[in-house]
């Protein structure tokens, strides 16, 4: 059995060995999420074992786990005895600025959101990963309104990331390519480049596209790596390391957030 132990022990410290030597500079995923059972200690051993730097963020918004100033206060308070992991709000819903005030919002070392719920002209509240609560009338009218939101996002809401970038619901996600033109990439990423917002790769959607992420670049935004996981049973950032090889990023390409 101790020669069994050992052997396992070995083959472990040649795979983290080998992860390191294979990134170029060291990885951080800022988009990790404490649900479905996956926990503080769950964090510490998956980040070691894969050396990935974790942000932990939490879901604040209406009908999220965090409302008030005092519920994100205690999210701080118990981060604080995690130095290891940085601290992300991810904002939800456009609500969110009327939820919490500017000073409990900077408390956090990073900030994000998505233009993945937004109530649309008709009134309707859409939640663009849920099939049944998304309305797409017109295909290329959806996408010029979802454009124009993101980059009024960006360029209104205090946060440092954009993540799920160019996230299109099922029923049309199958046009990716299609919908998101030259002239809506162009949008979005002259708002981010404005705004100094990053952009996130996301391993989980495995987007934004190889062709966004190249004129992102050639325009000076900065990206971030991000899964979004739902539960502990998640890659490694396999898609974020494709897209650095890819496109030829570098660190300096990276936001890196100040601990606060």
């Amino acid at each position: 059995m101790k020669k069994i132990s050992l052997i396992i022990i070995l083959v472990s410290l040649w795979i983290n060995a080998f992860s390191q030597q294979a990134d170029p500079f060291q990885l951080i995923d800022l988009h990790i999420h404490l649900k479905g059972g996956f926990t503080f200690d769950d964090a510490i051993a998956k980040s070691k074992n894969e050396n990935v730097k974790y942000g932990i963020a939490v879901n604040c918004g209406i009908g999220f786990p965090i409302q008030n100033d005092t519920q994100l206060d205690s999210f701080i308070n118990v981060m604080k005895n995690y130095p290891q992991f940085y601290i992300g709000m991810q904002a939800e819903g456009r609500e969110w600025l009327t939820l919490f005030s500017k000073e409990a919002i900077k408390k956090f070392d990073y900030v994000f959101t998505d233009a993945m719920t937004f109530v649309d002209a008709k009134g309707r509240r859409n939640r663009i990963w849920l099939k049944d609560e998304t309305w797409v009338d017109d295909e290329q009218q959806f996408m010029d309104d979802l454009t124009e939101l993101i980059v009024k996002i960006i360029g209104t809401e205090p946060i440092n990331i954009y993540v799920n970038p160019t996230y299109l619901p099922e029923k049309i996600a199958g046009k990716y390519d299609e919908l998101w033109t030259d002239a809506r990439m162009d949008k979005v990423i002259k708002a981010a480049k404005k705004n100094k917002v990053a952009i996130e790769i996301n391993n989980r959607f495995k987007i934004p596209s190889q062709t966004f992420i190249t004129k992102a670049k050639k325009a000076g935004v900065k990206f971030t790596i991000g899964t979004n996981n739902i539960d502990g049973n998640f890659p490694g950032p396999d898609y974020a390391r494709e897209m650095i090889k890819k496109c030829g990023l570098k660190k300096s390409d990276f936001f890196i957030p100040k601990r606060k």
